[in-house]
């Protein structure tokens, strides 16, 4: 019997009268007879290909849509305005309310295309913030969202204090050099040698592919416009994910948000190991897992 390969395709969407979004699907099977829809979400300096469907040789399952779904799952992910193959020519810097857009924008594609089944949403970074926002605004088309490597109100934040010293650079243009050096930086910031060099310089060199600038706009809220969610109007089941080693957010601003979250449907998981780029890091497998459980869990039967 031969086992069905996965299939992976392009999409594109728009917006706001004319501007296209890309998307990328990948599946095992038929994508209506899967146990759920995900949208990935990426972060501040890469599109979605290099976080989500990273092919490195030898290492299993290096892509995490592939892994998801070998699981069984429908695998999306989408370009932001301004990085990949979205549009990237307008005048703006793409802040985290447009990236909450642009959620909606492919949520409405894939609902149209697949299905009015609520997605499974993940989000890394400032695109965990991302993925919030959207909750926040659209909890009808979310089943779970998962935030990883998020921030709140940036207190205690090593990564945040370096970057605010370079904020009038970040507020005086839309766009700002991207390169494989940064990316190399990514992994170097917080704790040696969480990820494997080899990883890293094949996620690099993805990401350069696709641009060799990013918007400013997360930068910016991230440094000065800090909080940009609300968890008091986060309705919908939330897994926090902490990397151990993640200098982006302190726990403790992490727990203040999982504490007022407004859904009691919601867990706080510590990944031991973790620096900042949960999925290509030497304990990648682990994260898959965590993630993969929040996803699967049954729905409660019974609420007292």
């Amino acid at each position: 019997m031969t086992t069905p390969a996965i299939k992976g395709e392009e999409h594109w969407t728009s917006k706001d009268g004319g501007v296209k979004l890309f998307l990328f699907e990948k599946c095992l099977g038929d994508p209506a007879k899967t146990r759920g829809t995900i949208l990935f979400v990426h972060g501040s300096s890469m599109a979605g290909q290099p976080t989500f469907d990273l092919q490195v040789p030898g290492r299993p399952d290096s892509s995490a849509m592939d892994h998801f779904a070998k699981l069984g799952y429908d695998c999306w992910l989408v370009d932001m305005e301004g990085y990949g193959r979205s549009t990237k020519d307008r005048d703006n810097n793409a802040p985290i309310a447009m990236g909450a857009d642009d959620c909606y924008a492919a949520a409405l594609y894939i609902r149209k295309l697949r299905g009015p089944r609520p997605l499974l949403v993940y989000g890394i970074s400032s695109g965990a913030l991302r993925a919030a926002m959207f909750a926040e605004r659209h909890p009808e088309l979310v089943a779970r969202v998962a935030l990883d490597a998020m921030v709140w109100t940036g207190e205690g934040s090593p990564t945040l204090e370096q970057r605010r010293k370079r904020l009038p650079e970040f507020i005086g243009k839309n766009r700002r050099p991207m390169d494989k050096a940064f990316i190399h930086s990514v992994f170097d910031r917080d704790h040696p040698d969480t990820a494997e060099r080899h990883v890293i310089e094949a996620f690099a060199e993805a990401v350069v592919a696709l641009d060799d600038s990013v918007p400013t706009g997360t930068y910016v809220d991230m440094c000065s416009r800090l909080p940009v969610v609300d968890p008091e109007k986060i309705t919908v089941p939330t897994l926090i994910m902490r990397g151990e080693h993640d200098g982006i957010a302190s726990m403790d601003d992490l727990l203040k948000f999982f504490a007022r979250l407004a859904t009691i449907d919601k867990q706080f998981t510590v990944m031991p190991g973790i620096s900042h780029a949960s999925f290509q890091q030497k304990n990648y497998m682990m994260v898959y897992h965590i993630l993969a459980s929040f996803f699967s869990q049954p729905a409660p039967v019974y609420r007292g």
